[in-house]
């Protein structure tokens, strides 16, 4: 996924009502970004960090400024953290295409946003007439608290329970159900749930998995002027 518009360098001085932020420019222009992540950010919003934003090539726009990128040092070196949670499913999608991930790949039809479940819409819906439907669930990944272990959630999500009911319920029918974690950020090397901050959540992936629920993780390579895409598998514990 490459970025529509050159990306703007500057420094985070405060996020604030969850999705705006203000930051001062390279240039000395300070703004107003939308901060596309409901997430609480934990580790990734203190002032002074090193941000990247895109500009909006929508002039009826009213906020001008999107928070896309940011650089964090956990002590083995500077790391680039994707954090627009609007992206992932694009990335994942594009990496199906191209048959970059391969526990997705042989399917003929991928279809965005189906609607499935007790009033939901799965992100990816992969079809075949040779084999069951595959549904996958995209989640963003950007929690870290030890160097190299990415966790998910980084706030209580009540929402992401009811995905994997529903995905379970789909293996229930005869379908496949994925989980799928991406990871953006480059310096993953494992992944595991943040039982301490969602309990519940763990409880619900446990019994997801029991029911025949697949999981899978993967780091993405992030780079201010190319764009972000899928790296490789991240071993999930």
């Amino acid at each position: 996924m490459q970025f529509p518009t050159p990306l703007l360098r500057g420094t985070l001085i405060k996020r604030y009502k969850r999705f705006l932020a203000d930051v001062e420019l390279d240039s000395g222009e300070t703004v107003t970004a939308h901060c596309a992540n409901p997430g609480s950010m934990m580790g990734l919003k203190e002032a002074g960090t090193t941000v990247w934003l895109s500009r909006a090539t929508n002039p009826a726009r009213k906020l001008k400024f999107s928070w896309e990128l940011l650089q964090v040092d956990l002590g083995a070196g500077p790391a680039l953290v994707g954090i627009n949670t609007s992206h992932p499913n694009r990335i994942v999608e594009d990496a199906i295409s191209a048959g970059a991930i391969a526990e997705l790949t042989g399917y003929a039809n991928l279809r965005r946003e189906v609607k499935y479940g007790r009033n939901s819409r799965i992100d990816l819906l992969l079809e075949d007439d040779n084999r069951p439907p595959c549904y996958v669930e995209v989640k963003n990944v950007h929690l870290m608290r030890e160097a190299g272990f990415a966790e998910f959630p980084d706030s209580i999500t009540e929402r992401g329970r009811k995905h994997l009911h529903e995905l379970a319920d789909m293996v229930a029918t005869g379908a496949r159900s994925v989980m799928f974690y991406l990871i953006q950020r480059d310096d993953a090397d494992r992944f595991s749930l943040a039982g301490d901050i969602d309990p519940q959540y763990s409880e619900a992936f446990a019994a997801a998995r029991t029911a025949g629920v697949e999981a899978l993780a993967y780091s993405c390579k992030l780079d201010p002027e190319l764009g972000i895409e899928i790296d490789r598998a991240i071993a999930i514990s």
